[in-house]
């Protein structure tokens, strides 16, 4: 397999302008002719759904929440970015470019992320037409704050409710085409395969987690916006029901799977209080703009913080990365925070936890300003914890957050099916082994309000009108398969709970495949996630049966596909035999304990194919070409 990704020809800011002018269109008379499925309802797939039904395409919209108004994309707090360059501080779309290949530490593809930037622009103009409310300065002009990996201010931001009110538009756009009859919703439905006729994505199979039904659903095209795989590692800051399973089983079905290693740790997260947690708590990256963070200087230091005098203090980021401080990329606060808790200098019951600590910018700027900018973050970090971080430093420690790794797509977001594409963070394009803070919302809006209206058009000018009945045989095939599998989790009737097995994968992925990961470690993590997955299939238990509501079948169901997906990362991470953004292996890193990339070798996306049930996957290679930025040793000193 030759992978092809379609990166159009010529200088890279006019790359994007000259290929919508070569994409083929289709008469707006013949868009109602076209269905498109979109499945997830987040910031991609709203902004999709909504973007597609103005046009004219007949959408189906599928998400397994209540409403599409509980999207995971809602969790979001901190910001989004754009080039726009309110402050005058030196920002540009080309710096905006430049900072998010770094930032991904030179491992994503050029003209994608220029793309990105570019439209960036275009983003919060759409935004603040849908009312979206960003905070403003005193001038009028929308207010902007840092975020880490950039010496500029270029994020915008709602308080720390930025993905909630981003939501809020997208879904606002969306139920105008739901009242219009150009969307039909499906609340509380879950995608459980994918259906290819004469080689191409031609529909879904779903179950409605209310009555168990399965039931199918024809299209021309099929859109994924369906989020990350971070539960995974059982623990970590996504919502409970995110899960991998859509992106899975189009894996399965020969959609390329690509660096899956690369995951996100966030370095500002309430630290895990005891056994009884089954997600943990994000605290915003812009908290870092004000807040600093530090450790005291003595091992075992046990006093309460405002018993430890200034000079007593290690203000580490600030000390080690002068130039940056504490809005260093997510990765290096991550390994920074890890290594002093390392050393004995955590603070906290457990020891792994750092201080970010507000007590300067409250002098400085005053509560009152401080509490506009932060201020239910403050309050959520309150009723969790039972500290006043208006009094107290708040702690944190990293955490699971983003995964960077995704369904591998070209240009147009299509993935190695034709006519199945990926949006937002279920693909792997835009974030290179790193994700900048802000960049989320960012590429999620982009692929859904900008780029898939145009691409798809190119795909689908070339397609018949006729529809495919969901009483085609592939459809009847792949609904029986669905339903064998879910007869088998439930026939299983061992003696564990899911989330007793889910929890013995995540503490594998996280000790093993997480914020460090070493050749000997990955190795046994292959062999004891081997014996996780002999468990579920021989001792798992599922109770109700699979024709009724039944959330354990939905969860049994999503951790069988994280288990598998789970051995992959694994493989990802042990083959690829250098450091890099959120890949750290210990056996490659500076002096300076600083990730070591190895260009010659591993500038690639690594694009992985599935073979069948227990055979290994086959790897592909797409050399990444640097025409416009010098690949270097990151730096933020």
């Amino acid at each position: 397999m030759r992978l092809e990704s379609k990166t159009p020809e010529g200088p890279l800011a006019e790359q994007w302008t000259k290929h919508k002018f070569n994409l083929k269109l289709v008469n707006p008379a013949n868009k109602r002719k076209y269905d498109i499925i979109v499945v997830g309802t987040g910031l991609a797939g709203a902004s999709a759904a909504a973007s597609l039904a103005e046009l004219g395409y007949n959408v189906k919209a599928f998400c397994f929440q209540d409403s599409a108004r509980r999207a995971h994309s809602i969790a979001a707090q901190g910001g989004i970015n754009a080039a726009k360059n309110y402050q005058n501080d030196g920002d540009s779309v080309f710096r905006l470019f430049y900072d998010t290949i770094k930032g991904g530490d030179y491992r994503s593809r050029e003209s994608n992320v220029y793309r990105l930037a570019e439209v960036s622009v275009n983003i919060i103009d759409q935004c603040v037409a849908q009312g979206v409310p960003f905070a403003r300065e005193y001038g009028g002009l929308l207010a902007n704050r840092s975020f880490g990996g950039a010496q500029v201010s270029r994020t915008f931001y709602a308080r720390g409710q930025t993905g909630q009110q981003l939501l809020l538009g997208a879904y606002s756009a969306m139920s105008r085409q739901v009242a219009n009859g150009k969307v039909k919703m499906y609340p509380r439905t879950e995608m459980l395969d994918l259906v290819i006729v004469e080689g191409k994505a031609r529909g879904v199979v779903v179950r409605n987690l209310l009555t168990g039904e399965i039931e199918s659903h024809s299209a021309h095209a099929v859109v994924l916006a369906t989020g990350g795989y971070g539960n995974v590692y059982f623990l970590s800051t996504n919502a409970m029901g995110c899960n991998a399973t859509a992106a899975w089983r189009a894996h399965k079905k020969g959609a390329l799977f690509s660096n899956p290693c690369y995951t996100q740790i966030h370095p500002t997260c309430i630290p895990v209080s005891g056994e009884y947690q089954s997600k943990l708590t994000l605290m915003s990256e812009s908290l870092r703009n004000d807040g600093r963070v530090w450790v005291p200087k003595q091992k075992g230091d046990k006093r309460s913080p405002q018993q430890i005098p200034e000079q007593e203090r290690d203000y580490y980021l600030e000390r080690k990365y002068p130039s940056f401080g504490n809005l260093v990329p997510r990765d290096v606060a991550s390994r920074n925070a890890k290594a002093v808790c390392d050393e004995g200098r955590g603070v906290g019951e457990t020891g792994l936890a750092v201080y970010l600590d507000f007590a300067d910018a409250i002098k400085r700027d005053g509560m009152e300003t401080i509490s506009a900018k932060y201020g239910n973050l403050f309050e959520m970090y309150e009723k969790i914890t039972g500290y006043n971080p208006y009094e107290t430093p708040m702690m944190i420690y990293p955490a699971v957050h983003y995964t960077m790794g995704g369904l591998w797509v070209d240009y147009n977001l299509m993935t190695t099916i034709p006519g199945l594409y990926a949006l937002g963070e279920c693909n792997f394009s835009d974030h290179g082994a790193n994700r900048l803070g802000a960049s989320a919302l960012m590429q999620g809006l982009a692929d859904g309000y900008f780029v898939i209206p145009y691409t798809i058009g190119d795909y689908l000018a070339g397609m018949p009108y006729n529809k495919i009945p969901t009483s085609h045989e592939a459809f009847k095939k792949v609904e029986e398969e669905v339903r064998t599998r879910l007869k088998k989790i439930i026939s299983i009737d061992g003696s564990q709970t899911v989330d007793q097995i889910h929890k013995k994968l995540g503490r594998i992925m996280w000790d093993k495949c997480g914020m460090s990961r070493t050749a000997e470690g990955l190795k046994q993590a292959r062999e004891e996630v081997k014996k996780v997955k002999d468990e579920f299939w021989h001792d798992v238990k599922v109770i109700g049966t699979d024709e009724e509501l039944n959330q354990t079948l939905e969860k049994a169901s999503r951790v069988a596909d994280f288990i598998e997906l789970g051995s992959l990362m694994i493989e990802d991470a042990l083959h690829r035999n250098e450091s890099c953004g959120g890949h750290f292996r210990e056996e490659y890193q500076t002096p300076e304990g600083e990730a070591k990339r190895d260009d010659e070798n591993f500038s690639y996306v690594a694009a992985w194919e599935y073979k069948g049930e227990g055979l290994p996957e086959t790897l592909h290679k797409e050399q990444l070409v640097f025409e416009n930025v010098k690949l270097t040793q990151r730096s933020y000193k």
